[in-house]
């Protein structure tokens, strides 16, 4: 019995051994790298030798949605971390992604207008990235419960022109204020560095580089950012997925203000602060508009003084607000909607009184206006802003 046994045995051992040995060269392979790889990446970057997560987490009040989270793919992530807080994507080497998009202010700038590769200044405010739960859950999912038209799609930029988060760095590295950079000569710069022959090789089994390398990677980075954990969402779980319900978490006042965030703000921005209700909108900033917005990409005169209506995730750290960073606080921006619409002829059905011509004036008492602002300030995701797996990898 013995003499049969062993070997069976043996054989069942060594099958074992040699699985788990390959399984560890495949490990290896895919999420760390050789001595000489990583001694070039630690030359100037602080990556573990290991692999990052990036996986996206949603919870149940989105899944319930319809939102679907992401499949990302760590290395391509890795590298499009790298990417986005190089200085090397702008002609000049001196500005970066992260210049206009800090992770400590939800991805956002706390200037009205953003300093460009060689100084000038931007012609919008620059986006919060940390505005959405996630960008492609928020931006393609999403309709169930009645929480939105399941085919509403937001885009990039206030004036919507590019239609994916790769086309939006395309423009934005090439930019002749922004970055400045041809994205070809951009591939061939990139290709002479150390690190990245490492990091597009992990990512793409090339070293060579292509534009269309350099912009999927950012995406798969952007794609990876995820805000959930505010108080908000721990109270909407609570109330199972109602955010009509009050929340036991929050205090009277935050309770009020998202009462009345319901009642006056949600049509357009949407009441789970995940799913969009509204793409577009005039929100009667001006009489006049000096930026016409959608109207100067579409030559539309419907279209003039229509701006993106952005997710609201964090706002309470992307001060300044509106496309040309006019607000400097969240009481001004209660403020405008409460008294200072202005009439335009494309202004917003639903800024209008009702006699359908004027503009909408809430009325809201002092003590609603700081209540509306409570709520707002219960959107934050201390996990995103600190997260280290979105923090600057350059030592």
């Amino acid at each position: 019995m013995k003499t049969r046994t062993l070997p069976a045995l043996f054989l069942l051992m060594l099958s074992f051994t040699l699985t788990s040995c390959l399984e560890d060269k495949i490990d290896v392979r895919y999420t760390t790298y050789t001595g000489q790889e990583y001694e070039a990446i630690s030359a100037a970057l602080n990556l573990p030798n290991g692999r990052i997560d990036y996986s996206v987490e949603l919870p149940e009040h989105m899944i319930a949605l319809g939102m679907a989270p992401p499949e990302i793919n760590n290395a391509k992530a890795t590298l499009g971390r790298v990417l986005f807080y190089d200085n090397k994507l702008s002609r000049n080497q001196a500005v970066s992604c992260a210049s206009c998009h800090h992770q400590q202010l939800a991805f956002s700038d706390d200037k009205a207008f953003s300093e460009g590769f060689d100084g000038q200044l931007t012609l919008r405010n620059s986006l919060a990235l940390g505005s959405v739960a996630n960008f492609k859950s928020s931006y393609e999912g999403g309709g169930g419960n009645n929480a939105g038209p399941p085919t509403q799609r937001q885009f990039f930029f206030w004036d919507e022109r590019a239609h994916s988060i790769a086309e939006q760095s395309s423009l934005t590295i090439q930019d002749d204020i922004e970055m400045g950079m041809d994205l070809n000569e951009l591939a061939g710069r990139l290709e002479q560095v150390p690190y990245y022959r490492v990091l597009f090789n992990k990512a793409y089994n090339t070293e060579a580089v292509s534009p269309a390398m350099i912009t999927d990677a950012l995406q798969e980075f952007l794609n990876s950012i995820v805000s959930t954990r505010t108080r908000f969402d721990d109270g909407l779980a609570a109330a199972g997925g109602d955010e009509s319900r009050d929340f036991s978490s929050f205090t009277a006042k935050e309770n009020q203000g998202k009462a009345l965030f319901i009642q006056h703000c949600a049509s357009c921005h949407g009441a789970n602060m995940s799913v969009s209700r509204e793409s577009l909108a005039n929100n009667g900033l001006d009489e006049t508009y000096t930026d016409p917005g959608v109207g100067a990409i579409t030559g539309n005169p419907a279209d003039i003084g229509k701006f993106k209506v952005p997710f609201l995730r964090n706002v309470a750290l992307t001060a300044p607000y509106m496309h040309d960073g006019r607000f400097a606080t969240l009481d001004e921006v209660v403020e405008h909607y409460n008294s200072g619409v202005n009439k335009h002829q494309n202004l917003d059905h639903r800024l209008r009184a009702p006699d359908g011509d004027s503009p909408r004036r809430l009325n809201l008492s002092s003590d609603d206006k700081a209540a509306l602002v409570a709520f707002l300030e219960t959107l934050t995701d201390e996990e995103l802003v600190t997260a280290s797996r979105f923090e600057d990898p350059f030592r």
